[in-house]
């Protein structure tokens, strides 16, 4: 077994790496990091590096906010953005108490007790992220750089060269891109990051986050994550897909599927776990007021609870490309925004689909018709229940949730109930300009 530690110890040396960025998410998926020099990186990996946990976004309370970061020695990458000589590079790290107890509020490690939940239940579990994201003139306003639609080129897509650099990037960095291309909406773009297993897929999500602005920012621009930015433009989604490998191959495919999808008992349960706790797990994979914004009716993103085979207009879809090729069969959830913090939003669907397992489940029927196109009482009688449409509504059924309390822990459980509600309560007393130009004339 190859010793991780000796081997970033050595490459510090042989690439004249001079600072280490230690990487870690607070609860909201905000990237946070501390730099040490070469001479601390053996006593951070033997003892950690001290911190305030308090003042980082859910982490730990002010009377318990002595926090230790705990690199990964496996997650050491160079910046490629950074000079080559006097190097830097990073590495993820795991947050932990003086004791050695994981911290409540690392993101990162609640995921990884959802993953030892999977394997303990027979499963690996391997995810790919399509990231959306717009790329504007500045921070100041949302002006785009280009009037592009879906698979543009040059001269309606102004981005080309923008992405490419951001995937070579990527790929420098060890983070294999499958697709990159233009989106629907003016001046939005996607990267499809290609599968891995689950906790680096959510380490990809974060890196890239900042490739991609460090990029934006190299070139004058900015790239934001920001789930609705344009009001008459679609919004940012990140979808996710997702498939559980046992000791026979990919669990989720069936080749003799009576249904005839190709989908095994297990993924059929998997997705009826998806399904069910939905509405509880919404804050968490749309965590924003601005989120929910998103959740409209004629913009591609799904606002109501069901699934379908090739079915975009589904929460949850089941892509048909390769029906024949057993280790591609795959969910995707598509309701997603790309500001979730990817820790949390895996860590909630995955459990939510290994529960659908736990529970035996039975998948209803799937959408066949566009959902966007139901009426109301359409959707009634097929029993499709809408999505939270806003993010009072999305807290509210988050916190009656026993299923996310288990998931979360109960400290990151009640810290994002306060902090959401905190934000809806600002946002609900805010006069927007909409209301002025709606009512001061006339009322």
């Amino acid at each position: 077994m190859i010793d991780t530690k000796a081997y970033v110890i050595k490459q510090i040396e042989e690439r004249d790496i001079r600072f280490l960025r230690l990487w870690f998410t607070d609860l909201l998926g905000g990237l946070k990091n501390v730099a040490i020099t070469p001479s601390d990186v053996e006593s951070a990996f033997e003892e950690g590096v001290g911190f305030d946990g308090a003042s980082v976004n859910g982490l730990a309370p002010l009377q318990e906010s002595d926090m230790l970061a705990h690199p990964d020695p496996s997650t050491f990458q160079m910046l490629p953005w950074r000079p080559a000589n006097n190097g830097v590079a990073r590495m993820f790290c795991d947050i932990r108490t003086p004791d050695g107890a994981p911290a409540a509020g690392d993101s990162r490690q609640i995921l990884m007790r959802v993953l030892d939940k999977a394997s303990d239940m027979g499963y690996s579990v391997n995810v790919g992220t399509a990231i959306e994201y717009f790329c504007f003139k500045s921070d100041e306003a949302p002006e785009p750089i280009d009037r592009g639609g879906y698979f543009d080129l040059a001269p309606l897509d102004n981005a080309a060269d923008l992405r490419r650099d951001t995937v070579l990037t990527l790929e420098q960095m060890g983070i294999p891109v499958e697709y990159s291309h233009h989106e629907s909406a003016p001046a939005q773009q996607e990267i499809d990051l290609r599968y891995s297993d689950a906790l680096a897929a959510a380490d990809a999500v974060m890196t890239s986050r900042l490739v991609i602005k460090e990029t934006a920012c190299e070139r004058g621009l900015y790239a934001t994550f920001m789930p609705k930015p344009l009001e008459h433009e679609q919004g940012s989604g990140m979808h996710m897909h997702m498939s559980l490998f046992d000791g026979t191959g990919n669990a989720f495919f069936d080749a003799d599927d009576p249904e005839g999808f190709g989908l095994s008992s297990v993924a059929k349960r998997y997705i009826a776990g998806l399904l069910k706790y939905a509405p509880e797990y919404s804050l968490v994979t749309n965590q924003y007021v601005n989120s929910y914004k998103r959740i409209v009716s004629g913009f591609c993103c799904p606002t109501h609870i069901c699934w379908g085979n090739s079915n975009r207009s589904a929460m949850v879809r089941v892509p048909r490309y390769k029906p024949a090729k057993g280790n591609s069969t795959r969910v995707a959830v598509r309701s997603v925004d790309s500001a979730a913090n990817p820790y949390l939003a895996l860590s909630a669907l995955i459990a939510a689909g290994l529960r659908g397992i736990e529970e035996n489940l039975q998948l209803p029927a799937p959408l066949t018709e566009n959902a966007f196109e139901l009426s109301t009482a359409q959707r009634e009688e097929l029993g499709i229940a809408a999505l939270p449409t806003d993010l009072s509504r999305a807290v509210d059924a988050f916190e009656k949730s026993d299923f996310m309390r288990e998931v979360l822990g109960e400290a990151a459980h009640a810290w994002l109930v306060e902090n959401k509600r905190a934000e809806w309560e600002q946002y609900r007393a805010h006069v927007t300009q909409w209301e002025i130009d709606r009512y001061l004339a006339t009322l």
